[in-house]
């Protein structure tokens, strides 16, 4: 397994190591400073270098290195995920922009949590919270430590993401499903990729050790039940926090899990048929002979019901580089010819439901000695519509189960926002 964690600075210094095995020394930082530190691979080669026998996985973080050594066949994924793990838990002791002073000055700390996040090689434990159990940097009361039982427990026991005794006044569950929508049509309006990615986030504020059953419409689930009347969803493929039973998801595909205190990201999903398009934009583009002039009409129509809006809508229709000025007509919000973008930029505060706009634009050009071919860069869209979903996921339940019964207040918002959302002209 892993036989080596070094910290280096951005000249290849060692700022802190950790040795779990014998098979390799430091000696070997002066390797990694040669050929990869001083030869400036990072960003432009694989973060994983084989020298001398001696494997060499990589990240960054701002102008430090955080390196893993091996001399083992190592699963590569297991190390890169224990970095990403070992960068998250310095954020959370030492700030999001941690740097090399601060590094420095917490030598101990790091030392420590090196030591019981690894044993022999072995990633153990990673959680954030658990580790503040017992590795506080002084500033957890008396009153505040936990029992030497629950903390053993706390540290071996399957359930590491959350305490015992956690209490609220209110037990309240907040869930945000941000759905990302990908899209690009050609010019003659064929859809050539179309997918959205989504995401569950939650919020929970629960007392005690709960078990929450949680349900979307997936089309698996409702062909089964045959109880709703709506036709449910085709989730392509999910990824989810490991606090879900995944035994259980995979017999029945319910989705159930002992929530962490506080914000967490359930799951990610993928969805690729049936998607609702938020906008549907029509482009009709004319270059007249002699590249003097580009008429440019564009429809724009909300697809989303009128009872909804969408906001920070921001088209980009790109120019010719030579474009010397722009007239522009268009129904509503404000649109403008910005030279260092390349594009007018049409923005809309708010866009409603069920709304057509028009804008017809044109373009003057500035005579060229060589001319060249205009290559017709796509229309880039951004936008953000609140209670909507273009994969048509909705959630369906949240069921909370605790010894003491309490009742759960529920809060659901839906956001849909544009991610690669192009049209070619």
């Amino acid at each position: 397994m892993i036989s080596m964690i070094m910290v280096l600075n951005q000249k290849g210094d060692i700022m802190i190591s950790r040795q779990y095995r014998d098979d390799v020394g430091r000696a070997a930082a002066d390797s990694f400073r040669l050929q990869v530190v001083a030869a400036k691979e990072t960003g432009t080669e694989a973060p994983v270098k084989r020298i001398e026998n001696c494997s060499f996985l990589y990240t960054r973080h701002l102008n430090m290195y955080f390196v893993a050594l091996s001399r083992s066949n190592v699963n590569p994924a297991l190390v890169f995920e224990y970095l990403f793990q070992l960068i998250r838990i310095l954020k959370a002791y030492l700030g999001e922009d941690f740097d090399e002073n601060a590094m420095r000055n917490n030598m101990t700390l790091i030392y420590e949590l090196m030591d019981e996040t690894m044993d022999f090689g072995y990633p153990q434990n990673c959680s954030v919270d658990v580790l503040r159990l017992y590795i506080n940097l002084g500033n957890v009361r008396p009153q505040d430590e936990p029992e030497p039982s629950q903390l053993t427990s706390q540290i071996t026991g399957a359930i590491d993401w959350r305490r015992e005794g956690i209490r609220h006044k209110k037990n309240e569950v907040y869930i945000d499903v941000l759905e990302s929508v990908n899209l690009l049509l050609s010019s003659n309006g064929n859809v050539l990729r179309n997918e959205v990615t989504g995401g569950v986030q939650m919020n929970a504020k629960l007392t005690g050790m709960p078990e929450c059953k949680f349900g979307l419409n997936d089309k698996l689930v409702i062909d089964k039940e045959k109880e709703d009347r709506k036709p449910g969803v085709e989730i392509d493929d999910c990824t989810f926090h490991r606090c879900v039973r995944l035994g259980k998801f995979e017999a029945d595909r319910t989705i159930t899990f002992i929530p962490p205190d506080g914000e967490f990201e359930l799951m990610r999903y993928r969805v690729t048929d049936n998607i609702n398009l938020p906008f549907r934009i029509i482009p009709a583009v004319q270059e007249e002979q002699g590249m003097t002039k580009v008429s440019i009409n564009l429809k724009v129509i909300a697809n989303f019901s009128d009872q909804l809006y969408a906001t920070h809508v921001v088209l980009k229709v790109p120019v010719p580089k030579n474009t010397a000025k722009a007239k522009i007509k268009h129904s509503f919000g404000r649109a403008k010819y910005e030279p260092e973008q390349q594009a007018i930029v049409w923005r809309v505060k708010r866009f409603a439901g069920k709304a057509e706009c028009h804008i017809n634009a044109e373009v003057d050009l500035m005579p060229t000695v060589r001319p060249k071919p205009w290559s017709r860069p796509p229309i880039n869209v951004e936008f953000q519509v609140p209670m909507f979903t273009a994969s048509g996921v909705h959630v369906r339940f949240l069921r909370v189960y605790d010894k003491s019964g309490y009742h759960t207040n529920r809060w659901v918002r839906y956001i849909t926002k544009a991610g690669n959302y192009q049209i070619r002209i």
